[in-house]
């Protein structure tokens, strides 16, 4: 399924705390210098830190590094140390004096699953989680699972582990498009690829039994993997039994191509796409699903002709919403593994 470190320049670190209350953590995708970024909102239940300064008609075109988070909007500080990390490495926007790093961030609501409420992300956690994306090689294996951010991610109305997945396709013209996902869903996975109302079946696993997608496997010359495993959907909860859990799912696009700050924001609309055909329902009012797009501007696409312009973003725009899908799908499969 490849891997969103197969964009050359794209590292992930990940940190996490497991124990003593424990059930939370950080992931940065850190990015080389001079990525181009942008980001979509759907969730009715967003975590966010400085997502408005990655609008394209803002001053900074750049981002030095994207925070995925547990911790809910407490874990957003983690978001700080990242932004320590970049300052120390002379990385940010130049201005009198310095540099301002330009860290947006988003959070996934695990508060209270290792049992402390009070057990959150911190800046030290987002400056290791940094420090760790800094130190890989080009091209790293991705930690999947049940880590970083994803440690206390849970699917399926809280009834099954989350975690971190991540896939990538390379295009014809050499252009590499690769997802990393944190799961962290109100929904069930879509995994027999249909999209009716009912995707998944109702009646194959007993509510509490964990789903078995640890044995999927990928057909030869498949761009992914064929998930057997189906899930029980629970009755719809009634008034009585309290609001649903909250949650989210957070994606991290990114392409070696050469995109502007527009380019970037449409890719990261079409790429949720992928989180709807993996995920249902998905965007809901307890979700926070947000996508962010980073360009690193190593390959230029076909502009020779505004037809082939068109041309070349629609390629890529419906390659990042399949990495997508895939990175969610992994990241449920990982998790069976881990958690």
């Amino acid at each position: 399924m490849g891997a969103i470190t197969d964009v050359p320049g794209i590292r992930v670190g990940h940190t996490q705390k497991t124990d003593d209350g424990w059930l939370t953590g950080v992931t940065v995708v850190l990015p080389p210098p001079g990525a181009v970024g942008s980001v979509d909102v759907r969730g009715g239940g967003p975590g966010t830190h400085e997502t408005d300064a990655l609008d394209p008609t803002t001053l900074v075109s750049t981002v030095d590094a994207v925070v995925l988070t547990g911790g809910s909007a407490y874990g957003l500080v983690s978001a700080h140390g990242a932004q320590r990390w970049c300052e120390e490495n002379g990385r940010g926007f130049a201005v009198t004096g310095g540099v301002v790093p330009i860290v947006p961030a988003a959070a996934i609501f695990d508060l209270g699953r290792g049992g402390d409420f009070l057990a959150r992300p911190t800046a030290d956690m987002g400056y290791a989680a940094t420090a760790a994306a800094a130190a890989e090689k080009d091209g790293h294996d991705v930690g999947r699972g049940s880590l970083g951010a994803g440690t206390g991610a849970m699917i399926g109305r809280g009834q099954f582990k989350g975690g971190v997945g991540t896939a990538s396709v390379t295009l014809e013209n050499g252009v590499v498009v690769g997802a990393l996902a944190v799961v962290n869903a109100l929904g069930f996975p879509v995994v027999d690829g249909r999209q009716e109302p009912q995707p998944s079946a109702r009646s194959v696993v007993p509510p509490h039994e964990p789903p078995n997608l640890a044995s999927s496997a990928r057909e030869p010359g498949s761009r992914g993997p064929t998930l057997e495993a189906r899930f029980r959907v629970p009755d719809s909860p009634s008034a009585d039994a309290g609001p649903p859990a909250l949650n989210t799912t957070l994606v991290v696009v990114a392409t070696n191509a050469v995109l502007d700050p527009a380019e970037c924001k449409r890719t990261a609309s079409a790429a949720h796409a992928g989180l709807a055909r993996a995920l249902n329902p998905s965007h809901t009012l307890a979700d926070g699903d947000t996508v962010f797009c980073l360009a690193t501007g190593g390959v230029a696409l076909d502009r020779s002709t505004e037809t082939a312009r068109q041309v070349s973003l629609i390629t890529l725009q419906s390659a990042a919403a399949d990495v997508v899908r895939l990175a969610i799908l992994d990241g449920i499969s990982a998790s069976s593994i881990t958690g």
